[in-house]
């Protein structure tokens, strides 16, 4: 015979009887009870979040020691007259908006911002249509393809001041290469002067930088190129897309945010060029290569006036900075559209 409690229904840990006899689950509140976190997971959460604030520090140390200083440095420099007196004084006494009101009012300043314009717009655009050309030509598949896309990347591993050095011999009036080719031409009548006549030395400063820039822009429009599939130029052909059709239906549409990519990176590095410009013509002769690069440093080294020189770079940064800002916006609107 068995016994009473053998015979009374199992009852779950709440206590509560399930209709067949057996215990019911716990109820949720009970669960939750059992649930609590104990501290030593709490802790080793903590731990692991300042592991990775560890990992991250010596990032952030750099920029901000390495690009944020700088930055606020020139800002603040821009606003004070900071001569060569103030490194051996410390004082540098707060002027306001004075260093710019006297750059932006300098004769130069006018000539130097249309030769920045005229220089950055000169190089994009030579830059990214011959960039985008060589980038469709190396696309399809020929003997040496290879190795000749890795010849292309010479003139952007050549450092600055050694290719203006070489252009340099290239472009002179009496010895260089460029005029001796020339020569030989009949219907080429005297030596141009490159670098040393008014109206040609922006146009062979142009042209330098052209060079040296389009590697950068056909290896990144390559690359968005590799990413196009194969699958929609076949599916383009059987509808008749193809040559300069398959190329604006297709290649452009699917290439665009590539484009806005090399365009921003393009346009603010060459505001900034310094090095290539120095080499060729020290923004010479005169003044008809002088960009606002050139201007602030001749203003910050030449004169040892830091805080216009700060100014003018203060100037460029805000010219980076529009541009970037309109042209992103009227993309992503014609995107939209």
């Amino acid at each position: 015979m068995s016994s009473p409690s053998s015979l009374a229904p199992a009852s779950g840990a709440d206590g509560r009887l399930s209709r067949d006899g057996g215990a019911q689950p716990p109820s949720r509140g009970g669960g939750q009870t059992s649930r609590r976190r104990s501290p030593g997971s709490s802790s080793a959460r903590t731990r692991a979040r300042l592991a990775e604030l560890a990992f991250l520090a010596p990032a952030l140390v750099y920029l901000v020691l390495f690009f944020g200083y700088p930055v606020v440095k020139n800002v603040m420099m821009g606003f004070q007259e900071y001569t060569t007196k103030t490194f051996f004084t410390g004082e540098a006494p707060w002027v306001g908006l004075d260093n710019y009101t006297e750059v932006i009012s300098s004769a130069l300043f006018s000539k130097a911002l249309l030769n920045t314009v005229l220089f950055t717009g000169g190089s994009i655009l030579g830059q990214f249509v011959l960039g985008l050309a060589i980038a469709v030509f190396f696309r399809r598949s020929f003997p040496l393809n290879n190795v000749l896309r890795a010849l292309l990347l010479l003139p952007w591993l050549v450092p600055l001041i050694a290719s203006a050095a070489v252009w340099r011999w290239i472009l002179d009036t009496d010895y260089g290469a460029l005029n001796r080719f020339l020569g030989a031409l009949p219907f080429v009548d005297g030596n141009p002067a490159w670098l040393t006549s008014t109206s040609l030395a922006l146009i062979a400063v142009i042209g330098v930088n052209i060079w040296l820039g389009i590697p950068f822009n056909a290896t990144i429009l390559y690359g968005g190129l590799q990413e196009i599939p194969e699958e929609l130029y076949e599916a383009g052909a059987l509808d008749g897309a193809t040559g300069w059709r398959a190329f604006r239906h297709i290649t452009w549409p699917l290439l665009r945010p590539v484009v806005t990519v090399v365009l921003v990176l393009g346009v603010v590095y060459t505001l900034k060029v310094l090095d290539i410009i120095l080499g060729l013509t020290s923004g010479g002769p005169a003044n008809s290569t002088q960009t606002l690069a050139t201007y602030s440093y001749f203003t910050s080294f030449k004169e040892f006036d830091f805080g216009q020189g700060a100014a003018l770079g203060n100037v460029l940064v805000l010219l980076s900075l529009l541009f970037a800002v309109v042209y992103l916006r009227l993309n992503r609107k014609a995107v939209d559209e």
